[in-house]
């Protein structure tokens, strides 16, 4: 009794799962056929189209192979990840980094010492303040000010993607998505002094109204210490000897001395 129960519910339950599969609304969309790296201009082969359920909408997908074909892939995609316009650029816009680089925008590198301000942990899509330090004219000190704000990092060294792991890696070239305006601001500041980068939150998306940092308002603003004060006594402090004058006068053998 048991195993007829068993073969029972089993065969009422295949046959649900069956009929729910065939009266199944699904939508074909397009996706990786295998690991494809980032920058690589897509081809018909490394497009298929999956079946996806027509009740979970899928947001920026593509049906149709042809509409995903010569655009490059700005991020990296598993085997039959679905494929959204996020991760495509623009057609024609080439391969490897510049893909990665919006119409209107610059890929500008620029140089750091190791970037010792975040240890290393500066990866592809990070975003940094640059922070330039120079000596003003006229020999008035040094000052440091931040000359950029929310900068998004395209390369660190050699490296387009983010390492998995989230190993640290010295570099001392990155490769920042600047407006042409800012530049030319990067390179001046460059040209002037050294540069720093300072890691934020990407969701940190605010720019601040920072104060420039002069190098007199690093030392310490107290006033120097009074000299100390002698004790009073009542004994009266002698005055000071005056000058006494001699006045000789000489009459023939007469000689008369005179002190004042």
């Amino acid at each position: 009794m048991a195993a007829v129960l068993a073969g029972s519910i089993t065969y009422v339950l295949f046959r649900r799962l069956r009929y729910a599969s065939a009266h199944t609304r699904v939508n074909q969309v397009a996706a990786a056929a295998t690991d494809l790296p980032s920058g690589m201009t897509l081809t018909a082969k490394d497009v298929i189209l999956l079946d996806w359920p027509a009740d979970v909408p899928l947001s920026g997908s593509f049906s149709k192979v042809d509409a995903v074909v010569g655009h490059p892939l700005i991020r990296s995609l598993g085997p039959k990840e679905p494929i959204s316009q996020r991760d495509l650029g623009v057609e024609g816009s080439g391969i490897g980094l510049s893909a990665k680089i919006p119409p209107g925008m610059r890929a500008t590198a620029i140089r750091s010492n190791e970037i010792v301000g975040v240890a290393g942990f500066l990866y592809p899509g990070s975003h940094v303040d640059v922070l330039a330090t120079y000596n003003l004219p006229g020999g008035t000190g040094a000052i440091t000010q931040t000359a950029l704000q929310d900068v998004e990092v395209l390369t660190a060294g050699q490296t387009i993607e983010p390492d998995p792991q989230g190993k640290p890696q010295q570099v001392n070239v990155v490769t920042l998505l600047l407006s042409p305006e800012n530049s030319q601001k990067l390179q001046l500041a460059s040209a002037q002094g050294s540069i720093q980068f300072v890691l934020r939150n990407g969701m940190d998306v605010k720019n601040v109204d920072i104060h420039p940092t002069r190098l007199d308002e690093l030392v310490a603003s107290a006033k120097p210490p009074a000299p100390p004060t002698t004790k009073r006594t009542s004994r009266p402090s002698p005055r000071p000897q005056q000058p006494v004058y001699v006045l000789e006068v000489i009459e023939g053998a007469k000689r008369t001395v005179h002190k004042f």
